[in-house]
């Protein structure tokens, strides 16, 4: 499966921005599908996953109630929408995909990574 993450962006402190992910390649549907992040200097981490029926999510502690992560099985697509930023959300965005896991919490090594998109918070 190929992932493609977009909808990056340059955006001021306490904005919004809506990130994207197209699969290609296959059905995403029966996988378990996430977002993970890395800043410049620091290690990649994760931000958020959420299960194939999308009734399952789990967020880091550093996104959680500003993050919400979805799915449209449907356009074989997975979204983030990301509220209230700050600057130490800037990183690059990366989606992930697993299909050997089958909820939230499970999503540490993913099987396939897409391409990052930047997202940039000014103060």
């Amino acid at each position: 499966v190929q992932l493609q993450a977009s909808g990056g962006g340059l955006v001021q402190a306490g904005g919004s921005l809506r990130l994207s992910c197209a699969a290609s390649g296959r059905t995403i549907s029966s996988d378990v599908m996430g977002w993970f992040r890395q800043a410049p200097g620091k290690e990649r981490e994760f931000v958020a996953a959420i299960n194939w029926s999308g009734d399952n999510t789990y967020y880091s502690d550093s996104v959680k109630g500003r993050f919400t992560i979805s799915r449209d099985n449907a356009k074989n697509a997975l979204y983030l929408q990301m509220n209230s930023l700050k600057p130490e959300d800037t990183a690059v965005y990366y989606c992930a995909a697993d299909w050997r896991i089958t909820t939230a919490q499970q999503m540490r090594a993913p099987a396939y990574w897409g391409q990052g998109t930047q997202v940039t918070v000014s103060s």
